[in-house]
């Protein structure tokens, strides 16, 4: 991998060779005369300039010697002043990639690496606008397009032209250079196909190229286009990211180098960005299905759930299940852990919870001793919290029990308070759980709100003011939502969460409400 910062403490190593070699130019100036009149190539001693890593000696370095006025006679430069001018466009382009690299590393999401990586492109290449493409050689996504200076409308116009008959499109499809709609012609550098920069320096006067391409060039104004792919040796090719020139224009070799060498970088920045996307896609759906995509309908209750997955993917969860005799089972919990085995494990603890509910779901604390005593035996590394209540909704009575877990809300017309049930240990952490179980009668039209304890830490604070927060979120609920649990939900994760479910750093949240008629 391209590591920049390395390269940057690198030209300390060649400006002590440099000054070295000033030291004795007077003896090289000396010694090149001496071989001259003996008629010995002045090559043969020319003084030698030390190679910085990263920058290779054959790319000309930026010119930074005054040119002489017209009428005055040009002064000799002195000895030395040639490497010395050599080392300071190296320092300045090694400096230059530092700055922009370390800008590329903080940037946390595809999206956004796209973007830098189009500002830092568009500043090494003298380019205005640009597009860049993530479209993985291996077929598993995530694919999109990014522009820069380019409206969604601009990039739907240039997405019209064959990709063949674009620079990005022979990039990411591998085509020579030089072929024409698909028509196959030999790469003039002898390279592997669609691995190499594209350079267009003339859309509109180049008769070769589609003339579709140049329709679209010529409506959106850019005359010119510099592509370059984005690949890693281990990941194979990510996509490709083409800048556009307002005239008629192609970079010079410097400048192709520079952005050569960010492009590795950012190749590499962008896989690992594409791997971790990868997995927490991965973690989203699996947990997606493991949370109820659907839940049943019982007379005299309407239910609703939430879920706010974290980026890591977490153990919470709810449920809600019918029971003989037209009862309702509902339950919250939250396995300790993140991760795929927070997940399964997860997953057989809710399994087993709807197990124990059918069999004595009248009875809370029976259910989750049965809870507790599966999970030391099964996950003895492994703690959970969870909350079961048996619902008769006829009747608008219920029966709870809480294992470590959040009280529930009542939201109501006339009160908006909180249950408290037992205060107990969560699951795994005594030999033997049991906690007396709490009655609680419901008013008609008042919802009741289950949680997990990740709500309240995605809250952040002390708990007390978490618990003060998400009370006033649930007592702020309008008259015309109470109706709607879903409506209830949703008012409640707003005022708590505004960050909402991208915030990066968040625990997993669930809600589940049930709305009593």
């Amino acid at each position: 991998m391209l590591d920049i910062p390395s390269l940057v403490r690198v030209h300390v190593d060649a400006v002590i060779a440099a000054q070295h070699d000033m030291r004795i130019d007077m003896g090289v100036c000396d010694a090149i005369e001496q071989r001259e009149a003996a008629g010995k190539p002045a090559a043969m001693s020319a003084p030698h300039l030390p190679k910085v890593a990263g920058i290779d000696p054959t790319v000309p370095a930026p010119a930074h010697t005054a040119t002489p006025l017209p009428g005055i006679p040009a002064v000799a430069p002195a000895p030395g002043t040639l490497i010395q001018d050599r080392l300071a466009g190296w320092v300045s382009d090694l400096t230059t990639l530092h700055e922009l690299t370390e800008r590329l590393t903080r940037t946390g999401t595809l999206d956004d690496a796209l973007r830098e990586l189009l500002r830092a492109g568009a500043a090494l290449v003298g380019a205005r606008r640009g597009m860049a493409v993530l479209e993985p050689a291996d077929g598993l996504g995530p694919a999109t397009t990014i522009g820069l200076g380019l409206a969604h409308a601009d990039l739907g116009t240039i997405e019209t032209v064959p990709r063949s008959a674009t620079s990005y499109g022979r990039i990411l499809d591998g085509l020579p250079e030089g072929a024409r709609e698909g028509t196959p012609e030999g790469r003039r550098d002898g390279g592997p196909e669609g691995s190499r920069p594209v350079a267009v320096p003339d859309l509109l006067g180049d008769e070769r190229l589609d003339p579709r391409q140049r329709e679209v060039a010529a409506r959106l104004g850019f005359a010119a286009s510099y592509a370059v792919p984005l690949v890693t040796e281990a990941a194979g090719k990510l996509g490709a990211a083409v800048w556009l020139y307002d005239e008629p224009a192609e970079p010079a070799e410097r400048q192709r180098h520079l952005v050569g060498l960010y492009g590795q970088y950012a190749s590499e920045h962008l896989a690992r960005l594409l791997e971790l996307e990868r997995g927490r896609a991965e973690v989203a759906t699996l947990t997606e299905e493991l949370v109820p995509s659907r839940l049943p309908r019982v007379p005299g209750v309407r239910l609703a759930g939430r879920h706010v997955p974290g980026p890591q993917g977490g153990g919470d969860w709810y449920d809600a299940l019918p029971l003989p005799e037209g009862a309702l089972g509902l339950a919250v919990g939250s396995v300790s852990g993140s991760g795929p085995s927070a997940l399964a494990a997860m997953g057989r603890l809710r399994a087993s919870l709807r197990a124990y509910a059918v069999m004595e779901g009248e009875d809370p604390v029976a259910v989750l001793s049965d809870l507790e005593l599966l999970l030391r035996l099964t996950e003895p590394a492994r703690s959970a919290t969870a909350l079961f209540a048996y619902a008769e909704p006829a009747q608008r009575k219920l029966v709870l029990a809480g294992a470590g877990h959040a009280p529930p809300l009542v939201v109501g017309e006339r009160r908006t308070e909180y249950i408290e049930t037992s205060l107990s240990a969560p699951l795994g952490m005594l030999a033997c759980w049991e906690a007396p179980s709490v009655d609680l009668v419901v008013e008609p039209g008042e919802t009741l709100l289950l949680y997990t304890d990740g709500l309240l830490r995605r809250i952040g604070g002390p708990v007390d003011r978490a618990f003060a927060r998400l009370h006033a979120a649930a007592a702020s609920v309008p008259k015309a939502d109470r109706a709607d649990p879903g409506a209830v939900a949703d008012h409640v994760l707003r005022a708590v969460l505004p960050e909402g479910p991208e915030d990066a750093e968040g625990e997993d949240v669930v809600m589940l409400a049930a709305r009593f008629d």
